[in-house]
């Protein structure tokens, strides 16, 4: 078995089996190192459990509409059943990421790695030494835990997919998307849920109205929401975790969740060695193109801190091999991302939001709530948001903004024309699609109101 290669890479998630896979078609010796399983966080501990676990609480909010349409419904649920189904899923997507990787010989290597200097990488377990013309960091992100005392009692996202029981109660603090996805997971399968967050709102750094369209659709399903304080210590209190707050506070929950942000994984790589820099916030520095400060080192995906988000990882990949190993430099166009929050209500989002925009010149905002059709023949009351950010007079799309059933599927399909830089013109000339939610977007007649001169008029 030959040490040198022309490319290794550190990380088996989706930027790094991307590179690897586009780099080895390209005609490269590519090795990549994983020391847990092929898929990384998004295959095996993230987006895609995360998402079936999703489908499985939105049963609740069905059952809860059905009898409007005629249905009597008499369900239980079984947690077990749920954790093996997800198990035989990633398990199936694993060995698909494998054999992508074996396909066109890329060799892969289940161990720790050790950048020892701008071409070696060190195997831990296997006390091996690598060469290589190139080295890709694809290491990711890892959950951040406070280090509050009895914090050890606690878990995050890794953890939350594998309990071996559902707990009667669950706190998760935090107030991104992590948080608000798992807090509608558990809501969803009856877990009594709370959210304890540092924050005056949920998901910071989102447009207003998702923001509080969000808010009230947790409460509407029974979550509580405890604002300006967090978790200061954790103690055993029986069967329970007995959680103390900032503000003197101490209640029992049957499990804490941190969904406290997420760091770069960069520690004991060895990155130091190689001269290679890191950001202020502790991730590896690149350039447009991926390279690190060590022009032999590049890295992709959350370890830079630029998106942390799997398809951008992906794409990130691809670009570093079309510019190493293809000859062709791309770069990533970072600032059109749509992003969605699998929550209940669900959000999607793609450019900017109502004070970004209004920073930005003169603009229109068009803003439509209803209830989502589903819910018309019940006495559920919760309104979906759709919204609408443009240049003034019918001019280029800035934002889009969506809260309710089907936001991610319409925000992808909205970040095509957003892409092509179309106008709220554009949208116009298309024909609505009735009766549908999406229909909303192009039948917006007048602005809601407007910014002239950075005020709201």
């Amino acid at each position: 078995m030959s040490d040198t290669y022309d490319l290794v890479v550190i990380g088996a998630g989706s930027g790094g089996v991307r590179a690897a896979r586009m780099a080895a078609t390209y005609g490269a010796k590519v090795a990549v190192i994983e020391e847990f399983r092929v898929g990384g966080t998004c295959v095996i501990r993230g987006c895609v459990p995360k998402k079936l676990y999703v489908y499985a609480s939105r049963f609740n909010d069905l059952f809860d509409v059905a009898s409007s349409f005629g249905w009597q419904v008499d369900a239980s649920f079984d947690w077990p059943t749920l954790v093996a189904a997800k198990e035989k899923e990633i398990t199936r997507l694993e060995h698909a990421y494998t054999s992508n990787l074996e396909k066109p010989g890329v060799e892969i290597i289940k161990d720790r790695a050790l950048v020892t200097g701008p071409n070696t990488v060190h195997l831990v377990a296997g006390d091996r030494d690598l060469t290589a013309k190139y080295i890709l960091v694809a290491t990711g992100a890892a959950p951040f835990v406070p280090p509050i005392p009895g914090y050890q009692l606690g878990i995050t996202s890794n953890e939350a997919f594998d309990l071996p029981a559902l707990p009667h109660s669950i706190l998760i603090e935090g107030g991104g998307y992590i948080a608000v996805e798992f807090a509608t997971i558990f809501a969803g399968l009856g877990v009594d849920t709370t959210i304890i967050y540092r924050g005056d709102c949920i998901l910071r750094g989102f447009d207003d109205d998702m923001r509080r369209g969000l808010e009230a659709g947790l409460i509407d399903r029974g979550i509580k929401l405890i604002y300006q304080t967090t978790i200061k210590s954790l103690a055993r209190h029986g069967d329970d975790i007995a959680a103390t707050f900032s503000d003197g506070v101490t209640a029992p929950y049957g499990v804490v969740m941190f969904a406290t942000g997420r760091n770069p994984n960069v520690r004991g790589l060895g990155l130091e060695t190689a001269g290679v820099k890191l950001t202020p916030a502790g991730a590896i520095a690149v350039d447009a193109y991926s390279q690190t400060s060590c022009p032999s080192i590049y890295a992709v995906g959350d370890v830079t801190g630029r998106a942390a988000l799997t398809p951008v990882a992906i794409r990130e990949g691809w670009y570093f091999a079309e510019t190493v190993f293809n000859n062709n430099k791309l770069a990533v166009d970072h600032s059109q991302i749509p992003t969605a929050v699998f929550s209940e209500p669900e959000i999607g989002v793609i450019g900017l939001t109502e004070g970004e925009a209004a920073t930005h010149g003169d603009i229109d905002v068009y803003v439509a709530r209803f209830r989502p059709m589903i819910n018309t023949l019940s006495t559920r009351t919760e309104r979906m948001v759709l919204k609408l950010i443009t240049e003034k007079d019918g001019g280029k799309v800035l934002g889009c903004h969506i809260l309710g059933p089907g936001a991610a599927e319409m925000i992808q399909l909205i970040a095509i024309p957003m892409g092509m830089t179309a106008t709220k013109a554009d949208f116009d000339r298309a024909i609505a699609l009735h009766p549908s939610a999406a229909e909303e977007l192009v039948t917006f007649k007048a602005p809601s109101y407007v910014y002239r001169d950075g005020q709201k008029v």
